[in-house]
């Protein structure tokens, strides 16, 4: 007996089974406690109680983390014991038994030669025939076309145009109970596809329709370091996906029990939630009424579009939402009003299969009275679709950093009083304009004066004329003109070098012209030539009294603080020049030869 359960063990470990393969053949079963491991230890397929459950399932789920299951067989038909096993025919048929009673199963189309069942590196359980297959991923079934609550990375949520079939993704009932829930999460229609989030047959979210870039009032929907979303439209396909960046990153995009969109990824050990699409009460469908946008998170900040009013006076009941101020007339003038930032609203249709231009979209939604609005996006990426809406606009939401434009059709007297309004509002701003303009240039020549102004105070107050106290005033009995300080530096575009006609030992000559337009020579003295004030002011009064053809005249003098100037009428070629260069300032030194 005990020989006979020793062999058993060893034909246990040597079985394919035993040793974690990723297939399962022809003719093999799969029983509880048994699995089957992705062929790089990412996922695992077998049996599983979720928590603190005691029903068992088929199921796939990570294979080195916490329990987290991506996708479940029977999970609107729980086993109750542990003596259920999964078995693959030689005709390929695909079931769960425990014993007469069928959990689930999987019957493929038309004759198969060699059958097996392979767990995926990315999560997906697949038939395939070894005689047909050539690894092009044209399964006889695979569990990506089945899906429960989690989308994976290359998962296609959406349509078969070919065969028909819809991918949608549904809730587990509650943690412990993977049955399908209330909530479900599909891409529809496929011709102007969107996504919503059902809950039953109510359409709790909505985001869309695709408009070339993302789906309409989301930015959830665009690309990121994490993954990169993606939107196909083929004539066999349509539906959305979404790649990882990094490879080695996990991540899955679920349903959750209670409604919740969540994206996760695992990072530092744990399920890291990077985005939840609801993310305020303007998320909720409709919550404004036809008409009505949602502008904030604020709960009853809604408001009527322009050209309509409001239908229900409870402030925070916008059911009812809005209807128009002017009733349309068909074939009387009837035309459309452009309205930007929006989040596109809900029942829009597909003008054909074709690219639109903009005209072409305005006059296929004028030339039918039903048609309420129309806008042009780029659905299938051949340049531009144009998008028509046939009843009235719901669940539209303000969406300034990535809204929509769409064309709403307004009657006759409506379209006037905006373009009256409009005509208005350009007068105003055009008024407003000149006025700033005339304001700001008069603001412009006070500041321009009052600096000026400002700048010249500060000037005499940097050059201030010096009073000696001791000596008595610089100017008594000099019986010459004493210029001011500020009066000089601006002669001299302040002692500029472009100014400076020479230099030697008694200190820098410079040129300069006085207000009234003469031409001047000033001697700045050097401050090491040892004079002081007094002996300054004799030379001056002596140089003034002095009277001859050849002296060149002196016509004033300047004092501030230990400068000491004389102001000289201009002499040039070689007169002034000569004498003032070479000469140490005394006051026969100013004569020329007769």
């Amino acid at each position: 007996m005990i020989f006979a359960l020793f062999l058993a063990f060893c034909f246990f470990l040597a079985s394919p089974l035993a040793q974690a393969a990723d297939t399962l053949s022809a003719n093999q079963t799969l029983r509880d406690g048994q699995t089957l491991v992705s062929s790089g230890q990412v996922f695992e397929f077998g049996f599983f109680s979720p928590n603190k459950s005691s029903a068992r399932y088929l199921g796939i789920w990570y294979k080195n983390i916490p329990l987290q299951v991506t996708w479940v067989a029977n999970r609107n038909n729980p086993i109750t014991n542990f003596s259920a096993e999964l078995a693959l025919s030689s005709q390929g048929s695909v079931s769960l038994q425990n014993g007469s009673m069928n959990y689930w199963s999987v019957t493929p189309a038309g004759a198969v030669d060699e059958p097996f069942l392979r767990l995926l590196d990315n999560g997906n359980l697949v038939l395939s025939d070894a005689s047909a297959s050539d690894g092009s991923g044209d399964y006889l079934w695979q569990s990506f076309d089945n899906i429960t609550d989690t989308l994976l990375p290359e998962i296609k949520l959406g349509w078969n145009l070919r065969t028909g079939l819809k991918r949608d993704m549904t809730s587990w009932a509650s943690e412990a109970d993977p049955s399908s829930g209330q909530y479900t999460f599909s891409l529809e229609p496929p011709d102007a596809p969107q996504l919503i989030l059902w809950k039953g047959s109510q359409k709790e979210f909505r985001w869309g329709p695709w408009n070339g870039e993302r789906f309409s009032g989301s930015n959830e929907f665009k690309a990121n370091a994490v993954f990169n979303p993606m939107f196909i439209s083929s004539p066999e396909e349509v539906y959305y996906t979404y790649t990882v960046v990094d490879n080695s990153t996990l991540s899955r995009f679920i349903v959750t029990p209670e409604g919740a969109i969540q994206y996760l990824a695992w990072l530092d050990n744990q399920w890291t939630n990077l985005v939840t699409l609801q993310r305020d009460y303007c998320d909720n469908y409709g919550t404004c009424g036809p008409y009505g946008i949602c502008y904030d998170s604020t709960v009853g900040n809604c408001r009527c579009l322009k050209g309509f009013r409001r239908n229900d006076s409870n402030p925070l009941d916008w059911t009812g939402g809005c209807s128009r101020t002017w009733n349309l007339n068909c074939g009387n003038g009837d035309g459309f009003v452009k309205y930007k930032g929006l989040k596109l609203p809900d029942n829009s249709r597909l003008l054909g299969n074709r690219s639109s231009n903009l005209e072409e979209c305005e006059r296929e939604c004028l030339k039918n009275c039903s048609c309420m609005a129309f806008t042009r996006v780029d659905v299938h990426g051949n340049g531009g679709d144009c998008l028509l809406w046939f009843a009235d606009l719901v669940d539209m939401k303000n969406y300034p950093s990535g809204g929509d434009v769409i064309y709403i059709r307004m009657a006759k007297a409506e379209i006037d009083a905006i373009a009256r309004a409009e005509k208005r509002r350009r007068i105003v701003i055009a008024i407003g304009i000149s006025v700033s303009t005339v304001c700001g240039m008069l603001i412009l020549t006070f500041i321009g004066q009052y600096a000026l102004r400002r700048r010249k105070e500060r000037r005499r107050a940097t050059y201030s004329v010096y009073r000696d106290s001791g000596d008595g005033g610089p100017e008594e009995d000099l019986e010459l003109p004493l210029l001011d300080i500020v009066a000089v530096a601006d002669a001299t575009n302040n002692f500029s070098f472009q100014n400076k006609v020479g230099q030697g030992g008694f200190g820098e000559v410079y040129k300069g012209i006085l207000p009234t337009g003469q031409d001047v020579a000033v001697k700045r003295l050097s401050l090491n030539s040892g004079q002081g004030l007094k002996e300054f002011k004799n030379e001056v009064i002596l140089i003034a009294k002095l009277q001859h053809r050849n002296l060149v005249k002196l016509l004033g003098c300047c004092i501030h603080g230990d400068e000491r100037m004389l102001i000289y009428e201009y002499l040039p070629n070689q007169s002034l020049d000569h004498h003032l260069f070479s000469a140490t300032f005394t006051p026969f030194a100013l004569f020329q030869p007769a």
